[in-house]
């Protein structure tokens, strides 16, 4: 014997678990956690450490120079840290690139050629694993950390002005 289930059932079914899932994945985005400190060395070999910026809003960014989203997101990120800099904003770019293929040297001048305004640090394996729990994710990937250390948003890909979206909500 077969149950026949009327449209109006099903539609509102299919209605009652599209509720439930964005429920669930809004609650879960919503989820802050303590962003994991680090110490990374920056393109003058110099240590750079998370903790040191605690108090400001931080926006670090994961990229690399081959991508070309990530290189879409620079020019966004060099206004950012423009226009921002004085309310407490501090852009970090961790460049994931080979650093055999991509030396301090060359990303010196990657830096002066797209005029990028803030640090740019070299991720190492210590520091992605932290943050991805892998050495397999997708970039670009900026992590939105307000003035108590708390990552409060996560964006993957670039998708214009979402950062300042992230922004305008830390920023009173």
């Amino acid at each position: 014997m077969r149950t026949k289930f009327s449209p109006v059932i099903c539609f509102l079914a299919v209605i009652f678990l599209a509720v439930i899932f964005l429920g669930y994945t809004s609650a879960e985005s919503a989820r802050q956690i303590i962003a994991p400190d680090f110490v990374l060395k920056d393109l003058s070999d110099k240590s750079v450490a998370l903790k040191d910026f605690r108090g400001n809003i931080i926006l670090l960014d994961f990229w690399a120079t081959w991508c070309p989203p990530c290189l879409k997101s620079i020019p966004e990120l060099v206004d950012v840290q423009k226009r921002y800099k004085d309310k407490g904003v501090v852009v970090l770019g961790v460049s994931v690139d080979n650093p055999i293929q991509a030396n301090n040297q060359y990303l010196s001048a990657f830096k002066k050629k797209y005029g990028v305004n803030y640090t740019i640090l070299r991720a190492d394996r210590p520091m992605l694993q932290k943050y991805f729990g892998t050495l397999d994710f997708s970039i670009p990937v900026l992590f939105v950390i307000d003035k108590n250390g708390m990552a409060v948003d996560k964006h993957v890909g670039y998708a214009p002005g979402l950062v300042e979206s992230s922004l305008k909500k830390l920023i009173k």
